[in-house]
């Protein structure tokens, strides 16, 4: 089960905020095979100022706009199957949300399911894994 944050730049809708969450939703299911009901991401917005950063490390030219995703999850993917993620994240974007590719900035952190507790206070590990609505 990732968990994704997400912070946009502050002008954003709530109708682009949710097409820039489903974009990465959409990249998870077809690039890593996340299960379709595993939707978590917890969008927050920053103002011009409250992010600082380079406008062209490593080549790459941003604009003020970077859409900055950060994916923590369960390890075991390999660097083919992040690179295909970073990818696809990267394309759903910028035609679902018109955001250009430059101005997205993917990080991850990996962990194990004993740092999981996704509901009733339990190890992730310690619940029957269901799937979808009254499964």
């Amino acid at each position: 089960m990732p968990f994704i944050r997400t912070n946009v730049p502050h002008h954003l809708s709530a109708q682009a905020r949710q097409c820039i969450v489903q974009a990465i939703h959409d990249a998870l299911v077809s690039s890593i095979g996340m299960p379709a009901d595993e939707l978590f991401n917890m969008v927050a917005s920053y103002q011009p100022g409250d992010f600082a950063c380079s406008r062209t490390f490593n080549g790459v030219v941003r604009s003020e706009e970077v859409v900055v995703v950060e994916i923590t999850l369960r390890r075991g993917r390999s660097d083919a199957m992040k690179r295909a993620l970073y990818e696809a994240i990267a394309c759903n974007l910028q035609s679902a949300a018109g955001v250009n590719p430059a101005d997205v900035f993917i990080f991850m952190h990996e962990n194990d399911y004993s740092d999981w507790s996704v509901g009733e206070g339990r190890l992730a590990m310690g619940l029957v894994q269901n799937r979808g609505a009254g499964a």
